[in-house]
């Protein structure tokens, strides 16, 4: 029976760098423990699974899309995160929440039923965007709300920010942050609850798996897009066969107001992978995923799906 797993959530706002933190920290695993992640993501197509994909025994990662675990008593997280524990059986677990999420909702309803006695919830992790917030950038509610619940503040891409930048924003905050680059945070500076007496675990929730998108042919893509007050977003995944000319992809985007956009897709130069907020340049990486190609888009309202659809369409070989 599962008991009292170290449960590690690690939330904040887009682009502050949660993915690349848990990158990091996967980096770090004992060869002995089992680990697994769960990702939210407020689109539908689900990348960051793909993004930390790394072929490794002792690793299993899953999604829940569209933004539900901004709710964890939602049926979609509690059958994700059942199934995941079910056939992971982890020594540790991470919880990415969405960055359009809410993350003390999500604190305080996983030390509840039905995760009582099953999850050790440690306290919580907050990734800030450093250079951002020392732009004057202001943080949403739902991630301020947060900061004094927090046992550790991770002040990412600190790199450009001189001592006084750094004290104006120490000033600001709860408690005294931790400054880094890249995501890159040593696995003991995770913040540890105190030992606690194991409740009884209670049975873990279960449901059918979600239905599995399959392509009707592979020249055409899975498209699926999602309307929230937090946001507008369209995701693509096209058969692994197809593949996408690299600067046909890079002019198009630069021609689209997204917020947010998340990609790994099979190109004329390989396999790669790119995350960026808007304003920021592409900057790829050579991927592991090799399942299929994936681009989710998030935009601050509605846009024209068709105009998107054959914008995409267009990249291709």
């Amino acid at each position: 029976m599962l008991k009292q797993i170290p449960t590690h959530l690690i939330a904040g706002p887009l682009g502050a760098g949660k993915t690349s933190l848990i990158h990091q920290l996967l980096a770090q695993r004992p060869a002995h423990e089992r680990w697994a992640v769960l990702i939210n993501e407020f689109g539908q197509i689900g990348l960051d699974a793909a993004l930390l994909a790394r072929d490794e025994d002792g690793l299993s990662f899953s999604e829940v899309a569209g933004g539900c675990l901004c709710c964890v008593n939602g049926a979609p997280f509690q059958v994700g995160l059942g199934r995941l524990l079910r056939k992971a059986k982890p020594d540790r677990l991470f919880i990415e929440p969405s960055g359009l999420g809410h993350p003390l909702s999500l604190l305080e309803q996983l030390g509840q039923a039905p995760w009582e006695g099953v999850l050790a919830v440690q306290p919580l992790l907050m990734v800030l965007d450093a250079a951002a917030l020392a732009a004057g950038e202001p943080l949403a509610d739902t991630q301020r709300d947060a900061l004094p619940r927090a046992g550790l503040l991770v002040l990412n891409k600190s790199e450009g920010l001189d001592e006084a930048a750094r004290a104006r924003l120490q000033a600001e905050l709860p408690l005294a942050p931790y400054w880094t680059s890249q995501g890159r945070l040593p696995f003991e500076r995770l913040p540890q609850a105190e030992a606690i007496a194991a409740n009884p675990a209670g049975a873990l929730p279960d449901g059918p798996p979600p239905p599995a998108m399959v392509w009707r042919n592979t020249d055409e893509p899975i498209c699926l897009i999602q309307d929230q007050p937090e946001g507008w977003s369209i995701g693509w995944r096209w058969h692994p066969s197809q593949r996408f000319d690299l600067l046909a992809i890079q002019q198009w985007l630069a021609t689209v107001p997204w917020r947010r956009a998340k990609l790994v897709l099979h190109t004329n130069a390989g396999w790669l992978s790119a995350n960026a907020l808007q304003g920021q340049a592409l900057h790829w990486q050579n991927s592991e995923w090799r399942k299929d190609s994936r681009l989710e888009l998030i935009f601050a309202g509605a846009q024209d799906e068709a105009v998107l659809r054959a914008g995409m369409a267009a990249c291709r070989v």
